[in-house]
Order: structure tokens, then sequence, then C-alpha cells
């Protein structure tokens, strides 16, 4: 049986970077896409105490990442720069929030960080142009 399960291992990565990425680029693309939608963000994220560029950063993390992690590509530095991201939102917005809200945020940072350990597996763009 532990055998037939290993055999699964790519298909359980492919479906964390899915689980991962289709939120965040969704999210994402809510944050950088509608006009003024990436001003609005950025001005909440300074009045969280951080500084105003960091609203492009979150964003496009998020957009650009989740788009990366979805395709396999890049995926241990795309999962390092969301866990930070998650992290950072965790502890500034879902401290605040109810259980749902920062359970959420926690899931997402929890699932970047074994992408770090892990990788995108072997049904990933990184293994087939050499990056993993």
């Amino acid at each position: 049986m532990t055998k037939w399960l290993n055999s699964l291992q790519p298909w359980g990565a492919l479906l964390l970077r899915l689980a991962l990425g289709t939120p965040l680029a969704f999210h994402g693309y809510q944050k950088v896409v509608p006009h003024g939608a990436l001003d609005h963000y950025s001005h909440y994220i300074a009045t969280l105490g951080l500084p105003y560029w960091l609203g492009y950063v979150s964003a496009f993390t998020e957009l650009i990442g989740g788009a990366c992690l979805i395709l396999g590509l890049l995926t241990r530095l795309v999962a390092a720069l969301v866990a930070i991201n998650m992290l950072v939102a965790l502890f500034k917005i879902g401290i605040h929030e109810k259980l749902d809200g920062w359970s959420y945020i926690a899931a997402l940072a929890a699932i970047a960080i074994m992408l770090i350990f892990y990788g995108a597996g072997k049904l990933a763009l990184d293994r087939k142009i050499g990056l993993a």
C-alpha cells in the first residue's frame, strides 16, 4: 500500500499547488486588474502600518505567484514569497478576525511552507525545464 501511495506523490504536489495557486491568482486578479483596485489595496496596506509599496508587492505576489504555482514554475521561490505574504497577513489582519478568517490564511501559509520543503513535484514546469 505504501508503494502505491508513494507513486501518487506527484499528484499530491499538483493538488497542493492548485489548492494554493488558484485562490491566490483569483484574489490577486481582484486586487490588480479592476481600475483603481491596486491603489485602493495599497492604501489599505498602509493603514495597517506597513509601507504603501508593499501593497503592490503583495498583490502581484498573489496574481503572478498564483499563476506560477498552478504551472509549477519557480515553485520554491514563489512558495517562499507566498508564505511571507500569508504570515504577514495572518499577524496583521488574521489575528483580529474570527476563527474562519485566520484559519484560512494559516492553511494557505502551511501549504506554501510545505511546497518550499517538497517542491513542485514531477508534474510541473520546474521539472520539465530543469529547475527542480
